[in-house]
């Protein structure tokens, strides 16, 4: 059987404020806006259409820092936590040969530091990763980029995400979906065994 993964929220939690916080001028009155600000240009950085220094140099700006864009780099990759009890399914699911797919919207910044860091990234057997093909979901492309680059059989591919317009886009293609919510792991566990027991 063929599992898509995403990444956020899913196989790492992730908090951004609290790391980039550290990069504002000591007293800024506005910070939350400032941070929030950064969110503006995701999507261009997050399909390619930005290039990370480029990133980097406007988000600098936005934030008002002196910072280097080394230090903003490092405090853009500082966001993550192993979601655990998930990294325990994904070794057993290895363990037993199914196949391991990446699916996720992701930047430069933070590929390839994540798989460097967290080394169980390489029992995964490909990735769809949103800056390398350009397109980011939910959008169409994404999905079917993943299906015709890797084989798919959307029937036979079971999907994990943590947002809804996702999964709901993953539906339509025929995907069976799971919206993952890390505060409710069991209820993904319980899923996971109905769906493996469909198939024995």
């Amino acid at each position: 059987m063929t599992f898509l993964f995403d990444i956020g929220r899913v196989l790492l939690d992730f908090d951004f404020e609290s790391s980039l916080v550290r990069l504002l001028p000591e007293g800024t009155a506005d910070a939350a806006e400032r941070l929030s600000r950064l969110l503006e240009r995701k999507d261009e950085f997050e399909t390619g259409r930005i290039a990370v220094d480029a990133y980097v140099d406007w988000a600098l700006n936005v934030l008002g820092s002196d910072a280097t864009p080394a230090a903003f780099k490092h405090a853009w990759q500082q966001i993550f936590t192993p979601n655990l009890p998930i990294w325990d399914c994904v070794r057993k699911l290895a363990a037993a040969d199914h196949r391991l797919i990446l699916f996720s919207n992701i930047n430069g910044i933070h590929c390839p530091w994540i798989f460097t860091n967290f080394p169980d990234f390489s029992l995964f057997d490909a990735g769809v990763l949103s800056f390398e093909v350009g397109a980011i979901k939910p959008h169409a492309a994404i999905y079917q980029h993943a299906i015709d680059h890797h084989g798919l059989v959307p029937n036979q591919t079971l999907y994990i995400d943590d947002l809804p317009q996702n999964i709901a886009a993953g539906r339509e293609f025929g995907f069976r979906c799971w919206q993952y919510d890390l505060g409710a792991h069991d209820e993904f566990e319980a899923w996971l065994d109905s769906q493996m027991s469909s198939q024995t």
